[in-house]
């Protein structure tokens, strides 16, 4: 936005501004001169395929790149394009331009020079190509540059033909030329939380075509409920802080010598969480009898576990190769003998360390007399003292453990911890080791030692090596923050306090050290200056899941602050319906606010590390709202990704679907993470406090708690849920202790994206021991406090209805659409019910019924489409289970008529 008013005007506009400050803002009397500018820099980018802001903001950034491979900035990548692709540059005014200069990004097996390109301008009609005179070669490591007849205009095209289907990026693309008086580019940067006490780091660009004098920029307040403090108001990056809670809006200004431009963000003061967090209940060995989860645990246990496990040791795989025989051959290479070299991915060990993560797990739950699961289990335990000793063979004498390091060429692989190897997943495979460790120790209660004793060994092996004074580091993939402070706070459990705190104070620097890279590995700014969620989706909730940590275990204000933004930017602006995240817009993550397409990307690892994120919020500030949150993520885009026999699975969960799930995928990282994360029931449905117990999920089982109030507690449910709402929970401390049970009243709104009708929450009836008991609701909790007896059993009734979905209109890919739930359930409709789902749903009143012959047994819903035809709905996660067995991996881009879909046109 430009104004043409004096000086008296733009003070008027900025609230009063005087003296110094607005003598910044003075009109240069002196004509800039702009010859041969690179008229990129203030133009506006748009692209024909979906990118993120920040690709896009990259390409016009002015960066000179080192080479073609230069992975230091965000590039603007074009995925396996089918067809040709266009950038564009545009601007408010006419600008005359000669000369068009490109850097191709091409780097490693994945991103290649494309065949050709040409330039185009914009006519005021249509685009015609450039005259041109010289150039349009296509080459690596330096700029491109065509030369062509001057054109006028306010529209320029870079139009690219790709090399086939090969992937292709840019790093710059300038366009020089002449212009006058074009405006500033101007952004005041993204919307946040703030803590009180914190500082939020405002982020503002400004940008000229060069620089000169009378060019300044200015923040201000311009609403909020008391005056906010800005460190540098005359600077587009500083910091701002505030002192009391509320809405606020700041505005930062930018003069060129001619005239104004303004750009606003808001930022939502709060105050900080509890400053004790809750306590983690590990999971132990539990019971399930829940009809629903006993037959999801059940097929993961007899069927997906033990294919993993197989998997794993086959030696004979094309595609996802490299599991247990890699630990063999790095055995035998510390031992200085003969051996082959490293299988598959260089993060192959992690479907190792989640599949033993798994075993430990599935050994905990009570098989309940069934020989099916008695039998897998006994083949698990059996695998497991097969595959400790074997793994724990590769480890190195300090403790360090990776296989594609141990195997590699020391030419091609010289050190551990190389700023150049980042992406050898040192640290994510690591993680996935030790995390495997604490539940192989809950799985022995602690009478074997020998995978925690390794995990201590190889995270003192980091703690010795990593940190102050010794090197700084982050691995390219994230996960080890999150094992560290997991296992931090086991061992300090385990041990006595102090004893991992080590370990927790490691995590904090691999956060601190991610910087000075890109938003795709969200290293582009230190995690504190961090407010969108951006880039690689299981990357990003890994690491928000570390900083969540951090931000309890320390109680770092900014630390809390950019949790909070990240938590809101992900939920309410692109999160989808499913509870799943990544558009895959960008590489396997995110995309722009509100850009939110059914044939999403939604990895299953994403939504295992959201589930961990959402929880990690949930210790941090006692409120049920995260505990709503990771309901819904698992009930829909983590059940989801296992057929209902659990031996196949999907990589991705797109919300229109098209084929059918598959045993094996070339990049097999989600097999062994989905089980672990599943199975951990105990932990997700129970969390502790100092005066009493969280029930979190409603999940029929008998789960031990650990200690509440100074006795041992056992916590039993008995309910049908998600299908009917009455739940009964019996408490059974070991002795006679007063302290609170905290039961989550369900929010079926988890997301400012979506409106839901009718609306459905509360609780019908709350009784203890028979008697109908008032309760109190705090933070989203039912609290009943009383003096806790064995036997003691509190009833509830949750409403149960089918609702009806609406998305926020900024949604494109769902405008005028409707989605279904029931519960935390969120329905699908496909051919297999109905000759055609393309229709617009009925006004017909929309029913809950169980279908006992159905997937299973499920509670459908039943309908009308507009033509009359009935219409048959069932759960998310049971979709695409009639559409015949699935191959190894399905080609990518796979076409088809789309089988199942969430989203159908409204009435």
């Amino acid at each position: 936005m430009r104004d043409n008013f004096g000086v008296c005007g733009r003070r008027a506009f900025l609230g009063g501004v005087s003296g110094a400050t607005m003598a910044a803002f003075s009109p240069s009397l002196a004509a800039i001169k702009h010859d041969a500018l690179n008229l990129a820099l203030v133009a506006k980018v748009m692209v024909s395929s979906r990118t993120s802001k920040a690709e896009r903001e990259s390409l016009n950034s002015g960066y000179t790149p080192q080479s073609s491979s230069d992975s230091s900035r965000d590039a603007l990548r074009f995925w396996e394009p089918p067809a040709p692709q266009w950038i564009e540059y545009s601007w408010s005014k006419p600008v005359t331009i000669d000369q068009a200069e490109i850097y191709w990004h091409a780097a490693g097996s994945w991103l290649y020079l494309p065949k050709s390109y040409r330039i185009l301008t914009w006519n005021g009609q249509a685009f015609e190509a450039v005259v041109a005179t010289k150039g349009q070669e296509v080459a690596k490591d330096s700029f491109n540059i065509t030369k062509f007849k001057p054109v006028k205009t306010t529209r320029i095209r870079l139009e690219v033909t790709p090399d086939g289907k090969k992937s292709f990026a840019l790093l710059q693309w300038r366009v020089l030329g002449q212009a006058s008086d074009l405006p500033p580019l101007l952004d005041a940067g993204l919307d946040r939380t703030l803590v009180v006490g914190a500082s939020t780091y405002l982020q503002g660009k400004a940008r000229w075509l060069s620089e000169g004098p009378g060019h300044a920029v200015l923040w201000a307040q311009k609403s909020g409920p008391s005056k906010l403090a800005f460190a540098d108001p005359a600077s587009a990056e500083t910091t701002a802080s505030a002192t009391t809670p509320g809405a606020y809006e700041l505005q930062l200004a930018a003069h060129d010598g001619k005239g104004l431009a303004t750009s606003t963000v808001r930022v939502k003061v709060e105050e900080p969480p509890p400053p004790q967090r809750l306590d983690v209940v590990y999971t132990t060995p539990y019971s399930i009898d829940s009809p629903f989860w006993k037959a999801r645990t059940k097929a993961m246990i007899v069927n997906w576990i033990p294919h993993c496990i197989a998997y794993c040791e086959r030696t004979d795989l094309k595609i996802g190769e490299g599991g247990l025989d890699n630990f063999i051959e790095a055995a035998k290479a510390l031992r200085g003998e003969p051996h082959a070299k490293h299988k598959g991915y260089v993060f192959s060990n992690a479907w190792v360390h989640q599949t033993v993560e798994s075993m430990c797990i599935a050994l905990m739950v009570d098989a309940g007399g069934d020989p099916e699961i008695l039998a897998a289990q006994k083949n698990m335990r059996a695998t497991l003292e097969k595959w400790i000793p074997i793994i724990l063979s590769a480890q190195h004498p300090d403790g360090y453990l990776q296989t594609a390091y141990t195997l590699a060429d020391r030419k091609e692989w010289p050190a551990r911890w190389s700023p150049e190897q980042r992406g050898n997943h040192e640290g994510y495979v690591s993680g996935y080791f030790i995390e495997s460790a604490i539940n192989h120790y809950t799985l022995t209660d602690g009478k074997d030692l020998r995978l925690y004793n390794a995990a201590k060994k190889l995270a003192d092996c980091w703690v010795a090596n990593i940190g102050p004074g010794k090197k700084a580091w982050f691995d390219g993939h994230q996960e080890m923050e999150q094992a560290l402070v997991r296992f931090g706070r086991f061992v300090n459990d385990m041990e006595g306090k102090g004893k991992g705190d080590a370990y927790i104070q490691l995590a904090r620097f691999l956060l601190e050290s991610r910087q000075g890279g890109s938003e795709y590995d969200q290293s582009h700014r230190p995690p504190q200056q961090q407010y969108e969620a951006v880039g690689h989706a299981v990357r990003a909730t890994y690491f928000y899941s570390g900083m969540a940590d951090i931000a309890a275990e320390t109680h770092d204000r900014d630390y809390q602050s950019a949790v909070k933004s990240l938590w809101d930017n992900m939920v309410n602006r692109k999160y989808y319906v499913t509870g799943g995240i990544g558009s895959g817009d960008t590489s396997e993550g995110f995309g722009d606010n509100y850009v939110l397409s059914n044939d999403a990307y939604c990895e299953s690892c994403s939504s295992c590390g959201l589930i961990f994120f959402q929880y990690k919020l949930n210790l941090a500030y006692h409120d049920a709202r995260y505990a709503d949150l990771y309901e819904e993520t698992m009930y829909n885009a983590l059940l989801g990704s296992i057929d209902l026999k659990g031996e196949h699975f999907t990589y991705t969960n797109p919300l229109e679907d098209r084929h059918p799930r598959y045993k094996w995928h070339v990049c097999p990282c989600c097999v062994g993470n989905i089980p672990r994360t599943l199975l951990m029931v105990p932990t997700w449905t129970y969390v502790k406090g100092e005066d009493g117990i969280y029930v979190n999920l409603f999940v029929g089982s008998k789960i031990d708690v650990g200690a509440v109030a100074g006795t041992r507690l056992q916590m039993v449910q008995e309910t049908n849920y998600p299908w009917e709402g009455a739940v009964a929970i019996t408490v059974n401390p070991e002795k006679p202790a007063e302290f609170a049970v905290r039961i989550r009243v369900p929010n079926r709104k988890t997301s400012a994206l979506y409106e839901l009708a009718p609306s459905v929450g509360g609780m019908k009836a709350v009784a203890v021991n028979g008697v109908a008991t008032p309760v109190k609701i705090e933070n989203g909790y039912a609290v009943i406090v009383r003096r806790w007896k064995k036997g003691d059993k509190i009833e509830l009734e949750l409403p149960l209805a089918v609702q009806t979905v609406k998305a926020d209109a900024r949604i494109e890919a769902t405008r005028g659409k409707v989605a279904l739930k029931y519960g935390p359930m969120v329905y699908n409709v496909e051919t297999a019910d109905q000759p055609r789902i393309d229709g617009a749903i009925g006004t017909a009143p929309l029913t809950a019924t169980w279908r006992a012959d159905l997937l299973g047994g499920v509670m459908a819903i039943s309908g009308n489409w507009q033509d009359g035809s009935p219409l048959t709905a069932i759960p998310n996660y049971a979709r695409m289970n009639r559409a015949g067995p699935g191959g190894e991996y399905p080609p990518e881009h796979e076409t088809g008529p789309i089988l199942s879909q969430v989203w159908v046109k409204g009435a």
